[in-house]
């Protein structure tokens, strides 16, 4: 069983935190939309979207960086920069596919939220692998 997490390790780290990065995603947002914000309203839909993106971004890098990637790059504004670019490229898929489920669709905010969710996922894990947290750097 050690020897299948060891080989494993990274996409069960990458999962865990992912989960709790989606966690940290749909608190935020279902706090915004069910105090301050009305998801009705596309820009007040997206805001609320916005917000929850940053505030899983930052716990995101940072767990990324220590528990998955095991990141020792010591120029880590570099490295965080492009975490940062990377996660806006998912953020515009995102805001894409809130728009169109719920927008066009007419599909529940919360329901699309966690579709989505599960998209950004692999895309995030896929440019963190590919771009970011590189080996040969």
């Amino acid at each position: 069983m050690k020897d299948l997490y060891s080989r494993y390790k990274e996409i069960i780290n990458y999962l865990i935190v992912g989960i709790l990065t989606t966690l940290v995603s749909l608190g935020v947002y279902y706090a915004c939309v069910l105090t301050v914000l009305d998801p009705s309203d596309p820009l007040q839909m997206q805001t609320a979207n916005v917000v929850s993106w940053i505030a899983a971004v930052t716990f995101a890098y940072v767990t990324n960086r220590k528990f998955v990637f095991e990141s020792s790059d010591p120029n880590i504004l570099r490295e965080g920069t492009a975490f940062f670019m990377a996660r806006i490229g998912t953020l515009l898929m995102d805001m894409g596919m809130m728009f169109l489920f719920v927008t066009v669709m007419n599909v529940n905010d919360k329901i699309a939220k966690l579709i989505v969710q599960v998209i950004v996922i692999v895309g995030n894990y896929l440019f963190s692998k590919l771009l970011v947290f590189r080996k040969d750097r």
